[in-house]
């Protein structure tokens, strides 16, 4: 490959708000504020938001953006394809919001059209939140760019190439219109992590040569699947359990490893241009989901340094759940602990013991799934350039990369996973209630899972 896909350098003023995105798209973004009007309405000082996808991620996300500090926001419209997880959903943040709540039945929308009746709720300059599968995030944003409605997405963003080609595309149009997107990559909003950036760039740790990341534990969320009950609808089904399925989620591997993976690209400050992987699938009983429960994964950038990912799903194994980067200077801690906090250290050598720290930030983390919140809230009272798209999508297409990989057995290159041409649900926008699902199970009531040497053009078959 000749253009190594690289990661924008940033200020430090930017990087404590995002590592803001590459090329073109920054440019344009840079520019958005001059050229279009502001995108908020004029005298207004609530945002509405309308939140499509009420399970944990979107219920978080939800109480994220009526908790912010800046400005005021108010929760006006809701949908979900599923009532009762929409009713859980409106009970719990009900309770805990006040007036800031505002969705009376006439605005709870069930249904797989349910996100144009909630977005249709807002006017230019509101707020949508998509934290359904990923799969519906290209379909729902191009509806959001159609009314001049903000977006904040969960992460991944895409699950493929052709998918992150769209919202590329997509991605470029929202800056044409000077729409304000945040990607559910709270990590890059976290000031500890900031603050390591900085100094890995200005060479502290000399030339970074090698990171690693680990999130290693039991089972958790719907990464295992037991056979689809029979009274059950197939469509239903698949997303219910969407961490178990490919096309809706990725599987367990993009849903799991983007942010540990893209945390450490951002301290490189540069995309992976190549990856290799292996993979497997142990004592998984009557199990049918598609995902390995192990997967070891070798990065490599253009310079020739490493970014190693380990991701296993297994009980009784050790656990760990973390990211490290080596410099010829120097070690450090990226993240240890889960997402948050991160407890940034860097030391002097390869042996992170006490003796050897020579940094660490030692004061209370803010947390950055509600910094996330307050930074997109800010560009949109304020007019401010805030789109992740590009970042959002290119983070989403390296851990397909990885996935790939590891799933096919063979070398699989930036271009390559952002070029090919197997697209696991390219009729996702016509999906419809008790309708067919993307994929079949055989007579067994299992699914197709990857095959590592044998199919090694796609994913499965």
């Amino acid at each position: 490959m000749n253009d190594a896909p690289q990661i924008a350098n940033s200020n430090s003023d930017s990087r404590r708000t995002f590592l803001k995105t590459s090329g073109t798209l920054a440019a344009a973004t840079a520019l958005s504020g001059a050229m279009v009007p502001r995108v908020h309405a004029a005298g207004s000082d609530v945002v509405q938001v309308a939140l499509v996808g009420c399970g944990g991620r979107g219920t978080g996300a939800a109480q994220n953006a009526l908790g912010v500090k800046i400005g005021q926001t108010k929760l006006v419209a809701m949908a979900d394809v599923f009532e009762n997880r929409l009713n859980i959903s409106h009970q719990s943040l009900k309770k805990a919001n006040g007036e800031k709540f505002d969705v009376p039945d006439d605005r709870k929308f069930i249904g797989f059209d349910g996100y144009k009746q909630a977005i249709d709720c807002l006017k230019p300059g509101d707020v949508a939140i998509f934290a359904t599968p990923p799969a519906f995030r290209w379909v729902h944003f191009k509806y959001a760019i159609e009314k001049g409605v903000n977006v904040f997405m969960e992460k991944p963003i895409t699950v493929d190439g052709p998918s992150t080609r769209k919202m590329l595309a997509l991605g470029e149009e929202s800056v044409k219109k000077n729409l304000k997107v945040g990607v559910g990559l709270m990590c890059r909003h976290c000031e500890a992590r900031g603050e390591l950036f900085d100094r890995i760039q200005a060479g502290e740790m000399g030339d970074l040569i090698t990171l690693r990341c680990y999130r290693m534990h039991p089972p958790v969320g719907s990464a295992f699947s037991d056979p689809k009950p029979a009274d059950m609808n197939e469509l239903d089904y698949q997303i219910q359990r969407f961490h178990s399925f490919l096309w809706a989620s990725g599987g367990l591997f993009s849903d799991f490893y983007i942010h540990n993976i893209d945390e450490c690209c951002w301290m490189k400050n540069a995309w992976p241009v190549k990856a290799q992987a292996v993979g497997g699938r142990n004592y998984r009983g009557n199990k049918i989901d598609q995902n390995f429960d192990s997967y070891a994964v070798e990065y490599t950038f253009e310079d020739g340094a490493k970014l190693f990912m380990n991701g296993r799903v297994m009980p009784g194994c050790h656990d760990e759940f973390a990211s490290y980067a080596h410099g010829s200077k120097g070690a450090a801690v990226i993240s240890q602990s889960s997402h948050s906090p991160a407890r940034c250290k860097i030391y002097k050598g390869q042996n992170m013991t006490k003796e050897n720290l020579i940094w660490s930030f030692n004061r209370p983390e803010p947390n950055p799934y509600a910094l996330e919140w307050e930074h997109l809230i800010d560009a949109i009272l304020n007019d401010k350039p805030h789109n992740e798209v590009k970042r959002g999508a290119e983070a989403s297409l390296v851990t397909s990369m990885g996935r790939m990989a590891a799933h096919t057995g063979q070398v699989v290159t930036f271009d390559e996973i952002l070029k090919s041409e197997h697209e696991f649900a390219p009729d996702v926008d016509k999906l419809t209630k008790g309708g067919e699902a993307p994929i079949k199970a055989n007579a067994e009531g299992k699914y197709p899972i990857p095959m590592p040497g044998l199919v090694t053009d796609r994913e499965y078959s």
